[in-house]
C-alpha cells in the first residue's frame, strides 16, 4: 500500500482525460515525482504531448472527483494498485507503456508472475472452443496462470479450462470494473473473485463503459503480465493478432495452434506460424520454448549441487531436496512433502523452468545432471 496522497495523485494525473500510460509517464518524469505533476498547475504544457486541452482536463480533476472514484472501487471490492506499489505485477512494471494504475477485483499473487496468455476469436468454432479449454486446463494443472480477456469464445473457454483443473486465472477487462462485459460472463467472474482464484483487472477508471477503442489499448496488459501468448483461432483481422504483435514488441513468446487451412477462423494463427510463431499442439511445446526463463530468474547453482541452489522459495526448496532421493511423480511428491498439490504443481512448473529439473514420462520429475565443465 502507498501512502493516500500518492494515491490521490496518481488519481489526479490517471482520471484526466487524454492522459495515458505515455502522457503519465512524461508528466511524472518532466517534474520528478508524480506528486509534483499533480501540482505543476500552469506548467503541464511543458510535457511533451500535453495541449490546451489536455492542460485543462488535468486543471478539472477535482479532489470530488478523485473520493468519489476511491468510493467507487471500495463499493465494487475493487484494489488501487499503482505503479511503485509493491503489488504491481514485475512483468508488467517492465514495458514500455505500463498502465500507471491497475484496479484489482480479487486478489494477484506472486506466483501469477508464472503466467501464459491464451486469447482468440469471439466468434470462434467448436474445435477453437475445445482447444481453449484444453489448454486453460494444461495450463492451470501444470501451475501457470492463465490470462485472457474474459471475451466471448476463446478467452471464456480458456477460463474456463483454468479453473475446472484447480488452477488461476486472470481477466483483462475492456471497461471500468463497476460493470462487467459481457454480462453473460458474470458468475464466471464472480467465481474467480469469491474463490480467491484469480482477479479481475483493468487500468481504466471505474465507471468507464464498454467502448471498442478500449479493447485494443488493453492487449498490451494481456500480453504484459504474461510468458508468452498462445493463440488459439484469430481470423486475419482478429484482435488476437495485435496481442500478438505487442507480446512480440515486448519479448515475449508468441505461440500458435494450427487451424484447418480452408477455415478462415484459422487464417491469422497459421500466418503467425509460418512468419515465426511457435507451432503447438501440447503444453511441451511450450514448456520446451519457455527453457530461457532460468537464466532471467537468475538462478546461479546447479540442482545437484549442496547447498540447495539460491532463488528458491520454501516449497521449491523442499521439493527439491525431496527429490535428491531419486525421481518421484507429483502425487508422490505431495505425499512426503505435504505440500498441497495446487501449490507443488506451481512450483514443479517453475522449477523446471528454471533448469532445475526435468520432466519424465507420466509426470516424473528428476534432478538435472550438473553440465559444468561441459
Amino acid at each position: 500500500m502507498i501512502d493516500p496522497g500518492r494515491l490521490r495523485a496518481y488519481l489526479k494525473l490517471h482520471l484526466a482525460e487524454g492522459v495515458g500510460a505515455v502522457t503519465f509517464k512524461r508528466l511524472v518524469e518532466t517534474f520528478g515525482d508524480v506528486e509534483a505533476a499533480a501540482k505543476a498547475r500552469g506548467q503541464w504544457q511543458r510535457v511533451e504531448g500535453v495541449g490546451p486541452k489536455t492542460a485543462e482536463a488535468l486543471e478539472g480533476v477535482t479532489d470530488a472527483q478523485i473520493d468519489e472514484e476511491l468510493a467507487a472501487a471500495a463499493k465494487a471490492g475493487a484494489e488501487i494498485v499503482v505503479l511503485e506499489d509493491r503489488r504491481y505485477p514485475t512483468a508488467l512494471a517492465a514495458i514500455h507503456d505500463p498502465p500507471p494504475v491497475l484496479y484489482v477485483r480479487g486478489r494477484m499473487e506472486p506466483t501469477d508472475a508464472l503466467a501464459i496468455s491464451v486469447v482468440g476469436s469471439r466468434h470462434c468454432t467448436h474445435y477453437g472452443l475445445e482447444q481453449a479449454e484444453r489448454f486453460g486446463q494444461l495450463l492451470g494443472r501444470a501451475g501457470f496462470t492463465v490470462v485472457s480477456g474474459g471475451a466471448r469464445g476463446i478467452d471464456t473457454a480458456a477460463h474456463r479450462g483454468a479453473l475446472g483443473a484447480g488452477g488461476r486465472t486472470i481477466t483483462v477487462m475492456g471497461c471500468g470494473l463497476c460493470q462487467t462485459y459481457p454480462r453473460e460472463n458474470d458468475k464466471l467472474f464472480e467465481q474467480i473473485v469469491s474463490e480467491d482464484r484469480g482477479a479481475m483487472i483493468s487500468e481504466l477508471p471505474m465507471r468507464t463503459a464498454v467502448l471498442g477503442g478500449n479493447f485494443p489499448t488493453r492487449n498490451r496488459i494481456i500480453s504484459g503480465l504474461s510468458l508468452g501468448v498462445l493463440i488459439v483461432e484469430a481470423a486475419r483481422r482478429s484482435g488476437s493478432l495485435h496481442t500478438a504483435r505487442e507480446a512480440a514488441e515486448q519479448g515475449r513468446e508468441v505461440f500458435a495452434l494450427p487451424g484447418r487451412v480452408d477455415s478462415p477462423l484459422s487464417q491469422g494463427a497459421n500466418e503467425l506460424i509460418r512468419n515465426g510463431a511457435i507451432l503447438v499442439q501440447d503444453l511441451d511445446d511450450i514448456m520446451e520454448h519457455l527453457g530461457q526463463v532460468g537464466a532471467k530468474m537468475g538462478v546461479e547453482e546447479e540442482a545437484d549441487q549442496k547447498p540447495l541452489p539460491r532463488g528458491l522459495n520454501e516449497t521449491e526448496s523442499s521439493l527439491l531436496a525431496a527429490l535428491r532421493e531419486g525421481p518421484a511423480s507429483l502425487d508422490e511428491l505431495v505425499r512426503s512433502t505435504g505440500i498441497d498439490s495446487g501449490k507443488a504443481a506451481s512450483a514443479m512448473t517453475m522449477l523446471v523452468l528454471k533448469g532445475l529439473l526435468a520432466q519424465q514420462p507420466g509426470n516424473v520429475f528428476a534432478l538435472k545432471k550438473s553440465r559444468r565443465g561441459a
